[in-house]
């Protein structure tokens, strides 16, 4: 009997030793269980760690439990690691997506206010293709993902990883510039950078207001008729590639003649630009990173040395915005100097190198001198009337 007795005790002891080592007991009487995605339910703090919790609602609407301000982070997707540099927060970055390890190339502005950047580990291919295992093995804390598809998507990626994703809209300064705005201040909430957040908000809305303000008066039947090629999408294009919303054009309530076309990206035909003949001509440059480029087909097709703007060499080099997503500051400085071509007398007062160094310089505070020096280097020149000889 009394054996029986020492060996019930000792059963108890057993069983209470392995429920302490696998979790079972603990100091809290919080709840670990699962949500309806299958995440565990995170504390609002670790006591262990003394991590701050915070428990935001992504750009899908997902509810997601993360570190408040987490030292390591990784960004997917065109342009979440352009949003987190905006931020300033880019030290956190601990892995990089492969288009940010092409050492050749002078083109997103804010992989050229932080070269560093190339030399971190891999994540996976760009566009937000990346291996979770490679994600696993760089130890972040919080994974930033854009233009991910659904709630399933970012979801089962979290599954996969163990980490937090949280989902952003990228977003634009047109139609979608509210959920451009809401992505910055979700980020800025998880990387404890929410006053940096609304300067860059206010920034974009000051500068967007001064554009609007200098052309908001002028009658469409006063205004030049512009046009521009060789816009870039998913890469470089001739002269017929071209955007009827055109941002900077739209910022400065210019006569987009290809305006009709009604998308945000068109190949305008030949036919078309012929018939509408555009008083001033621009062309993207990331155009020279393809053969005929859009300077070649102005300098070479019968058709386009017809052209009332060739004829008069109203031809103008702008730098590309759309490079990984839309480069925001970009837009703001070709925007800027288009006004000083359509209307010079309305942009007087802009010097438009001083005014895209403060631009540059704003959104990568320190980092961000040498950006518009990089891009005309890597951009043939830059901002200036092009040679048709």
């Amino acid at each position: 009997m009394v054996h029986k007795k020492y060996l019930c005790v000792l059963l108890v002891l057993v069983l209470v030793a392995a429920c302490v080592s696998a979790g079972c007991v603990g100091s809290s009487s919080e709840s670990d269980a699962g949500d309806e995605s299958g995440h565990k339910a995170v504390k609002s703090s670790d006591a262990s760690s003394g991590t701050e919790m915070i428990t935001i609602t992504d750009g899908l609407g997902r509810t997601v439990t993360v570190p408040k301000n987490p030292e390591k982070v990784v960004c997917q997707g065109s342009g979440a690691l352009r949003y987190l540099c905006y931020l300033g927060a880019q030290d956190a970055v601990v892995g990089v997506e492969d288009i940010e390890l092409r050492i050749d190339e002078n083109r997103r502005p804010y992989a050229i206010a932080n070269p560093w950047l190339q030399e971190m580990p891999l994540i996976g291919e760009f566009r937000g293709n990346t291996d979770p295992e490679k994600v696993v093995a760089a130890g972040p804390d919080v994974i930033f993902w854009t233009y991910v598809l659904s709630s399933a998507d970012a979801d089962e990626f979290s599954a996969k990883t163990g980490i937090p994703v949280v989902a952003l809209n990228y977003g634009n300064l047109g139609v979608y510039r509210e959920d451009m705005y809401s992505s910055l201040r979700i980020m800025g909430e998880v990387m404890d950078r929410e006053e940096r957040a609304e300067e860059i908000i206010d920034f974009f809305d000051a500068a967007i207001a001064d554009l609007g303000s200098r052309t908001a008066d002028i009658p469409d039947e006063e205004k030049k008729s512009v046009y521009v090629g060789g816009i870039a999408y998913s890469g470089p294009h001739g002269f017929q590639s071209t955007e009827p919303t055109y941002p900077p054009f739209m910022l400065i309530n210019a006569k987009n003649v290809a305006g009709e076309m009604g998308t945000d990206h068109a190949d305008a035909s030949k036919e078309a630009i012929m018939e509408w003949d555009p008083d001033i001509l621009f062309v993207d440059l990331s155009t020279y990173q393809t053969t005929p480029s859009a300077l070649d087909e102005l300098k070479e097709d019968p058709a386009y040395l017809s052209l009332t703007a060739v004829k008069e060499g109203e031809v103008y080099g702008i730098l590309p915005y759309n490079w990984y997503s839309s480069n925001h500051g970009s837009v703001l400085a070709d925007a800027y100097y288009a006004g000083t071509i359509v209307y010079p007398d309305k942009f007087a007062d802009i010097d438009i190198d001083a005014k895209t160094d403060e631009i540059y310089t704003f959104l990568f505070e320190e980092n961000g001198e040498d950006v518009h020096e990089m891009m005309e280097i890597g951009f043939d020149g830059g901002f200036g009337k092009l040679s048709l000889d």
